[in-house]
């Protein structure tokens, strides 16, 4: 099972059992700004207890590994848990956070059509904000800087500029923001 197989069959579990969720990380990057090929899938969800128990039921199974400890922990502390196929990838599920950041990404999602499927990914701003601020944590990621930079510039005309600056400022990434500003050229 390939990549794109996986994540397709994690949308369809997701958009079956209405579960509310947003792809993040390099998949949204690479959607908004520059494909390049990653080996996990980073999705952030709202799961309850009926929603666990249909996801095991879905995926515990060969081909899989989800370990239902992890899971249950993931929900009731607010963490996260993998799902990995036979073949290596990986799809890391995050909780939901109350954090002020999360809950605007998480409710600016937007649906993007790709090869036959309609995924529900963060805004390109926020994509930008996420990979500004992973790349802050990680003591300065030009992996995480360059997916922002090739997202700044791919959607330079359609962003939310102030949006952009004043989250910046939140999250204390305003100088990887100047540096992107800086270096762009956009498309």
């Amino acid at each position: 099972m390939s990549q794109q197989e996986l994540l397709a069959k994690l949308v369809h579990f997701l958009n079956a059992e209405q579960i509310p969720y947003l792809l993040t990380g390099s998949v949204a990057s690479s959607l908004h700004g520059e494909p390049r090929s990653t080996h996990d899938v980073d999705v952030i969800v709202v799961l309850d207890a009926n929603s666990v128990t249909q996801l095991l039921k879905k995926f515990q199974r060969p081909g899989y590994y989800l370990d239902e400890m992890c899971v249950r922990e993931a929900v009731e502390k607010g963490g996260m848990f993998n799902l990995i196929s036979a073949e290596g990838d990986k799809i890391d599920f995050w909780m939901l956070t109350p954090d002020p950041f999360d809950q605007s990404r998480f409710a600016r999602r937007t649906i993007v059509d790709f090869m036959g499927m309609h995924l529900t990914v963060s805004s390109p701003e926020d994509t930008i904000l996420a990979k500004l601020y992973w790349a802050k944590l990680s003591g300065g990621s030009e992996k995480h800087v360059h997916d922002s930079l090739r997202v700044y510039e791919v959607q330079y005309g359609h962003l939310d500029l102030e949006y952009l600056q004043d989250w910046a400022r939140r999250l204390s990434v305003e100088e990887l923001l100047i540096r992107i500003r800086t270096e762009a050229e956009p498309i």
